[in-house]
């Protein structure tokens, strides 16, 4: 059986790092925020937030995973980069522990990365024995979903954990549910098994959007994510909004371009989501029947509707676009 400590490794200057943040004594312990890519992230809710807190930000390295034992490369097959007659990079997965600072320069951790494919186990039990060295006190975790909701209404969120209740106002959609499991599912529920207190956020992103980036799911996490660990990050936050202004005057505008079919799914889910809000304030959350289309119904008019302006486009471009 793989011990979980074959899976990881120090950084020997991230980890002093780190080991002085401690001796000061300053605050109560880390929080730890992680994302894994590859599973279910509608609107790349999650993966925005990581990149922006990546993107330019000093870091440390503090721990480093062993991708080549949790990464099926065939699966998922890294870049590489050919110049005329050789290989020249190479873009290797890195799934790693970093030590960032917010803007007042208090100190966090992010783990990111690529999900693992296999030693699920062995790699959360990594993660907790990385969890209790550097005494995080909070783990969050956090990416999108896709639900039937329209955009023109504000995001909606399903906060998770033995900590759900540092995001409150979001009660819950359904009692129980059998889904896909995933490394961030396990890692939260062996953290909690565990004694570990962990809180896990997730936006719920217009069904026809999913795949593509939707800044607005990825600010309301930002934002429940600070007002529950006090980090402070204004910058991500004026950078999403900006993108969420652009991202809704684009949906706007291919509305008003598009087809009646799609018009009438977006005022549809209009009208289901203002029923459910009004009978959610009356304390009653079951709302009026109406007749709507399934998720798969809803996702085939958009893609329709994308394909349609694709081929358009293209033959603006230059007569038949092939």
């Amino acid at each position: 059986m793989l011990k979980p400590r074959e899976l990881y490794e120090w950084d020997p200057s991230g980890l002093r790092a780190v080991d002085e943040i401690i001796d000061q004594g300053v605050g109560s312990g880390f929080v730890m925020l992680y994302h894994f890519e590859g599973f279910i992230d509608a609107g790349a809710a999650g993966e925005q937030i990581t990149s922006l807190l990546l993107d330019g930000r000093p870091r440390q390295t503090i721990a480093r995973f062993d991708v080549d034992r949790l990464i099926d490369y065939r699966a998922r097959r890294p870049m590489m980069t050919f110049r005329r007659d050789h290989w020249v990079s190479y873009d290797r997965p890195a799934l790693e522990l970093r030590l960032l600072r917010d803007a007042t320069g208090s100190p966090f951790l992010l783990l990111s990365g690529p999900e693992p494919d296999v030693h699920w186990e062995a790699f959360v039990a990594a993660v907790r024995e990385i969890v209790e060295r550097l005494g995080v006190r909070l783990s969050v975790g956090f990416h999108g979903i896709p639900m039937g909701v329209p955009h023109t209404r504000p995001v909606g969120l399903t906060p998770h954990g033995n900590r759900a209740d540092l995001v409150p106002g979001h009660p819950g959609l359904f009692d129980e549910a059998q889904v896909p499991g995933s490394a961030a599912s396990l890692l939260e529920l062996r953290l909690v098994d565990a004694g570990h207190d962990v809180l896990g956020v997730a936006a719920h992103v217009p069904h026809y959007v999913a795949r593509s980036p939707y800044p607005d799911a990825s600010l309301v996490v930002v934002e429940a994510i600070t007002a529950a660990t006090g980090l402070v990050l204004p910058a991500i936050a004026h950078t999403l909004r900006g993108r969420a202004h652009k991202t809704q005057a684009e949906i706007e505008r291919q509305l008003a371009d598009g087809d009646s079919e799609l018009v009438a799914v977006v005022r549809g889910l209009e009208q289901q989501f203002d029923a459910v809000a009004g009978a959610a304030t009356r304390g009653n959350l079951v709302a009026e029947p109406s007749e709507l289309p399934s998720a798969d119904e809803l996702g085939a008019v958009f893609e329709r509707f994308l394909a349609d302006r694709e081929r358009e486009s293209g033959e603006g471009e230059g007569g038949t676009g092939q």
